[in-house]
């Protein structure tokens, strides 16, 4: 698992023009979090998600690939599933994905 000081050395990344481009382009073509709609929810988008972790990978950070997902999904689930623990996704009919 990534250290804060880790993360801190390419947290300046976020902020480029580069990569708020990057950003507005990947959550206009997927516009749904991709999480919610495997559960057949409909939840609009607001975080560009790398689905590789980049870590400070340059190539990796601006390069993805991209994923759209919702605040809830990317703070819980994808941090869960980068640490190496088991998620299980539901979904709208209650079975595992």
């Amino acid at each position: 698992m990534k250290s804060r000081a880790d993360s801190a050395a390419w947290q300046h990344l976020y902020k480029s023009i580069r990569w708020k481009r990057i950003r507005e382009s990947q959550l206009a073509h997927e516009p749904l979090c991709r999480m919610c709609l495997e559960a057949e929810d409909v939840t609009v988008a607001t975080i560009c998600d790398h689905v590789i972790p980049h870590k400070g990978n340059i190539g990796l950070f601006y390069g993805g690939p991209f994923q759209s997902l919702c605040k809830y999904h990317h703070d819980s689930t994808k941090h869960k599933e980068e640490a190496g623990k088991v998620v299980v996704r539901y979904g709208a009919d209650g079975w595992p994905l």
